[in-house]
Parts: structure tokens; sequence; C-alpha cells
């Protein structure tokens, strides 16, 4: 599960990356966490675009109270069950999220440190993902997860499905059974690299750290 990831590059930078032409002014912090904004690459007519989303999709579950604010589902973890699958089938929903790292909790409870990872030679990096227009948050996105390779794996048992430069047209582009094989299969280990640090999990008070797989 991802609830924690970096893009500590600036707008100019991630747009050159994608090749998006246009530069937007962005809010989003180098630290993102489930429910505050963050840059999300769209296509449009055949032109990337930069744009900025709240991360996760708004949900409301069962036991909630009816006045209750919607919890940030951020994590996606089938692509073709539930709702999903509507939006997996639509090349439009489809999205890439910048990314320079992500981190996953580490240690005992109370003490979990901040583990991250990320690719090597790849400054930036992108995940899966969807977006949509939602009625609490305006646009909003989600990120796939898949499996944990070895190298991942002791740390914890999912990680993003990332993406390799030559594959973000794919993605964007590609049919239900491309999008479902990237979430299906792993990511190389030795393309991969982990940073084991002394910082506290929880240096902040995000909207629901323990939330948000579906």
């Amino acid at each position: 599960m991802c609830n924690l990831y970096t893009v500590r590059k600036s707008a100019a930078e991630v747009a050159a990356h994608f090749n998006v032409p246009n530069l937007m002014a962005s809010n989003a912090p180098e630290e993102i966490y489930p429910g505050t904004p963050g840059m999300v690459v769209v296509e449009n007519d055949g032109v990337r675009e930069l744009r900025s989303m709240t991360w996760g999709f708004p949900m409301k579950f069962q036991g909630m109270k009816p006045d209750a604010k919607p919890k940030p589902v951020n994590n996606i973890a089938d692509l073709t069950k539930g709702f999903w699958i509507g939006l997996s089938r639509n090349p439009k929903a489809r999205c890439l999220i910048p990314m320079t790292g992500f981190a996953e909790a580490e240690g005992p409870k109370g003490a979990k440190t901040r583990t991250w990872f990320s690719v090597k030679e790849e400054p930036i990096f992108a995940w899966a993902g969807l977006w949509r227009v939602s009625d609490e948050w305006g646009p909003v996105y989600s990120g796939a997860m898949s499996d944990a390779n070895d190298f991942v794996g002791p740390v914890h048992d999912r990680m993003p499905v990332l993406l390799h430069r030559e594959e973000y047209d794919r993605w964007l582009h590609g049919n239900l059974e491309d999008t479902v094989a990237f979430q299906r299969r792993k990511f190389p280990d030795d393309l991969l690299v982990m940073d084991r640090t002394t910082e506290p999990w929880v240096k902040r008070k995000s909207p629901d750290p323990q939330m948000t797989l579906l």
C-alpha cells in the first residue's frame, strides 16, 4: 500500500519528462499524502497535460455516519473489480502519476520509520493511475497497486504499478488487457533503489494514514 510519495522536482521538470507542452502553477507539496494535491499527467485529444488533482477518490463506507466526510481511496487493488473496471476500460480515465520516490512504513508499531524506494537512473518516474471528476473534491486520482517484487517484499507485500518510459503510451492508450497486464507483472528488482531512514513515519497529520486500498 502506498500512502506517501514525493515529487521533488519542479512542475517544469515534470512537464519536460513527460513531454507535456503546457506549464502549470502547482500547489502540490513535495510530500504527497492521501487527500492532498498532487501533479498528474493526462492526455486530451492527443496532447499531454499536467494537472493538479486531489490524491484519492472520495468514498463513504458501510458504518460511516451520513454526515461523515468521505475517505480518500488512493490505492487500487484490482482494476477489474467494482467501478474501477469501467474506468480501466476508458483511456480518457487513465493518467500518469509523477514520482521521485515512494515510502513504506517499517518497524514496530508506534516507532515506524520511512523506507524509501526509487528507480535507478530515473530522477522522475511514473505510477499508473486512474482519474475522474468528483462531486466532493473536483478532479481526483488513484494509483494501481501490484504484488511486491522480491526487492520491496521484505518491507511490504504491495507496491505501486511502475511504468518504464516506453510504456507511458501503452498505459494511456492500451485496452483493458494491457492495463491488467501491468498490474499483474512484477517490476524488475534490479531497477529499484532502497533507502532505509530514521525518519518517523508520521511527520504531520494526513487525512487518514491507514486508508486506502479498494
